[in-house]
């Protein structure tokens, strides 16, 4: 009898002790998986992540070069990489009105390099000691009561109809795109007046010729 007892004693100890042993090692094989389901679902978020950055800065843009998208609205929205390189010009909705309608006006049939080079000049004289400070202020300057730009004295300026190539090559120009040689003047030789030319060159330095225009410092 006692020793039927003890036989049972033993296995119910053997039974709990090989009970214990499962537990332990389910535990273990549980927290073995653990990590790599948590690195899953981080390569996962990271994954999105960089899809997103990607799709952001790799969005064609309204410049055609990766630089601003435009909403519905008409606002502009510049992509990350544009900001990154932090050389892109911001100007208010206003001043870009006038450069863009400017730039239409004064070049609206030349290729997309003339229209460029235009919006180079006004961003020059913006930036020179010698004109104002404003796009604004420089494409309506008067000089002893003359206008600077003549689509401003026939006022076609307000007027035009902004293309689309125009909206590209100024966005270029002030993403920081300049091929003016730092060019402060341009005339149409064809359309000016004869005084008008000969003061361009005996008081300016000829820089070069681009389509229709003749571009000076």
């Amino acid at each position: 009898m006692y020793k039927k007892a003890l036989s049972l004693l033993l296995l119910c100890n053997g039974i709990v002790l090989m009970g214990c042993f499962c537990v332990r090692e389910i535990t273990q094989a549980a927290l073995a998986a653990a990590p790599h389901v948590l690195l899953r679902l981080e390569d996962m978020e990271s994954l999105s992540q960089e899809q997103a950055i990607s799709e952001m800065t790799e969005g064609k843009s309204n410049a055609g070069m990766g630089i601003a998208d435009v909403t519905a609205s008409g606002q502009r929205v510049v992509s990350y990489n544009v900001m990154e390189q932090g050389d892109y010009r911001f100007l208010e909705e206003e001043e870009l009105d006038v450069l863009r309608r400017i730039v239409e006006a004064e070049a609206g049939n030349e290729d997309e390099d003339g229209r460029l080079l235009v919006a180079n000049v006004v961003l020059n004289r913006v930036d020179s000691d010698s004109f104002p400070d404003t796009v604004t202020e420089v494409v309506f300057q008067r000089s002893k009561g003359v206008t600077q730009f003549s689509p401003v004295a026939s006022g076609r300026i307000h007027t035009v109809e902004v293309s689309e190539e125009t909206i590209e090559a100024v966005d270029r120009a002030l993403a920081g795109e300049d091929i003016s040689q730092g060019a402060l003047y341009f005339a149409a030789r064809r359309y000016a007046s004869s005084r008008k030319m000969k003061w361009f060159d005996e008081k300016l330095t000829f820089l070069f010729r681009h389509g229709g225009h003749e571009f000076y410092k």
